[in-house]
């Protein structure tokens, strides 16, 4: 059984966001890049499935300019098989990379695509959900619980959701997107940072996967949230209640 896992060159969680001077976006140049936190626990997630035995190939994709190379390295040295790279210049919005990883899983034909349930640039969680329309897949989001059975053919999956955690179970080939408490990455270690280097990476093109990169959606402007008012300290249970009803309006 082969799992597909899409992997994203972020910014690095620890490094504050600077809006750039005509407010088109975010500063990335000299900025430091990482694998987005979901997908390192989507990626770990595959690899200790292969570990298990239920699975036999572990394939990570990225999309992006060649500097997402950088970042599907690091998959492969955590454990991936091998990787795909779709080299593409222009900003790729979720319903691309959904087009994008339907026409892969053509190619590919895996039973199981795993994604991180959002990236911490756009915040947009919409990837997984896309693909798994596209491609007519149950899909299985904001997993914190995954247990796959691979005789059945079917995979159970417990999402966090708004009332607590909802157990579903889905029957394969589907997508599943990952929370946070689903498991800890692992580091990748020297040996396996030398040993990555030779391993196999596929590239295409948008263009060769027979998608076309044209957005509907325009950037207006990007601003940074207002700054926080300091703090205010209260005498009284009393005073608290009076400045949440009558300030903030709260209660």
């Amino acid at each position: 059984m082969k799992i597909m896992v899409a992997i994203k060159r972020v910014i690095d969680y620890a490094v504050k966001i600077r809006v750039k001077p005509d407010k088109s976006g975010v500063v990335t140049q000299n900025v430091k890049m990482s694998m987005n936190p979901f997908c390192e626990i989507a990626l770990e997630e595959a690899l200790r499935m292969r570990e298990s035995g239920l699975a036999s190939e572990v394939v990570a994709v990225t999309m992006g300019p060649s500097q997402c190379l950088d970042t599907l390295r690091t998959g492969l040295a955590m454990g991936a098989d091998r990787g795909i790279h779709v080299d593409s210049t222009s900003a790729l919005h979720p319903l691309h990379v959904a087009k994008i990883l339907m026409n892969l899983v053509q190619i590919e034909k895996p039973s199981l695509i795993i994604l991180g349930k959002q990236a911490i640039d756009d915040d947009c969680n919409q990837t997984g959900q896309m693909v798994a329309g596209l491609l007519n897949w149950p899909q299985g989001t904001f997993a914190s619980k995954v247990v796959l059975d691979k005789e059945k053919e079917e995979v159970t999956v417990d999402r966090e959701v708004d009332d607590g955690i909802e157990t579903v179970q889905l029957k394969l080939p589907a997508v599943i997107t990952t929370d946070l408490r689903l498991n800890q990455p692992r580091y990748a270690t020297l040996p396996n940072i030398m040993k990555a280097k030779s391993k196999p990476i596929k590239k295409f093109t948008p263009q060769e996967l027979n998608v076309e990169i044209k957005s509907d959606l325009e950037i207006v402007e990007v601003t940074e949230p207002p700054k926080r008012k300091a703090g205010v300290m209260v005498s009284s249970v009393d005073e608290l209640i009076d400045k949440l009803k009558n300030e903030a309006k709260v209660i």
